[in-house]
C-alpha cells in the first residue's frame, strides 16, 4: 500500500463528516477500535491526523532564559542561538537577580538583528526582554534560503577579491558585514530542518523523502 490514498468524505447524522482510514495504516501504528486520534488543522489547506498517545508533547512554545548580570553578552548570544535551533516561538529573557545590563541588552538586540532571522523584540526593559519568532516554512522555504545564501556567499567572494586587488578597505568591511547575513540564513535553515525532522510531511514537501 502506498503512503497516499484518496478517501471520500462521508456524511452521517445531521452534522458530522467522517473519513475512513486504511486498515494497514491503523495496524502499523498499533491502533485499535476506540483509540483516540488528534486531528489538527494546518493552515487553510490541510489537516493532520496524529495518534493521540504519540503526539509531540511540548508543554510550551515559550522558553525562559535566565541570565546573570555578570554574564558576558557573547554567552547570552550563544544561548539565544541554541533556543532558536530548538524552534521555540517565544523566548523570554530575564535576569536571575538585579537587571539586564546595557551591554547584554545591546548584545541581544544585535543577535536579533544580525543572527536570528524572522525574530523581533516585542518587549524590552532592564527587567526583561521578549523575543518573538515570526517566520515559518511557508514564508521562506529551506531551498529558497539556501539559494539566497549561496548567491550572497558568491557575491562576498567576488567583493573580497576586488577589495584585495584595489586595496579597498571600505569594500572589505562590507564583506565582513555581509558574513552576518550568511550566518542568518545558515541558522534559519538549521532551525527549519529541526522543525521538519519532527514532522515527516514537511520533510516530504521539502524534497528530503
Amino acid at each position: 500500500m502506498s503512503e497516499e490514498e484518496t478517501r471520500k468524505i462521508q456524511f452521517t447524522g445531521k452534522s458530522t463528516y467522517i473519513v475512513s482510514l486504511p486498515k494497514k495504516w491503523v495496524g502499523d501504528l498499533g491502533l485499535k477500535k476506540g483509540d483516540q486520534i488528534l486531528v489538527q488543522r494546518k493552515g487553510t489547506s490541510s489537516l493532520q491526523i496524529v495518534p493521540y498517545n504519540t503526539r509531540i508533547k511540548r508543554e510550551s512554545e515559550i522558553a525562559t532564559l535566565e541570565i546573570d548580570p555578570k554574564e558576558q553578552p557573547s554567552s547570552v548570544e550563544r544561548k539565544l542561538i541554541a533556543l532558536y535551533f530548538l524552534h521555540f516561538k517565544t523566548i523570554s529573557i530575564k535576569p536571575i537577580k538585579g537587571r539586564i545590563t546595557p551591554a547584554q541588552r545591546t548584545g541581544i538586540r544585535n543577535a536579533v538583528k544580525k543572527i536570528l532571522m524572522g525574530s523581533e523584540i516585542t518587549a524590552e526593559s532592564s527587567d526583561g526582554i521578549t523575543i518573538q519568532i515570526l517566520i515559518n516554512l511557508v514564508e521562506l522555504s529551506v531551498v529558497g534560503a539556501l539559494k539566497r545564501m549561496i548567491l550572497l556567499a558568491k557575491s562576498m567572494q567576488n567583493d573580497a577579491l576586488l577589495a584585495i586587488k584595489e586595496g579597498n578597505t571600505e569594500l572589505a568591511n562590507e564583506v565582513i558585514n555581509s558574513d552576518d547575513d550568511v550566518d542568518r540564513f545558515s541558522f534559519y535553515i538549521t532551525r527549519q530542518l529541526a522543525i521538519a525532522i519532527e514532522n515527516e510531511h514537511l520533510l516530504k514537501e521539502m524534497g528530503f523523502q
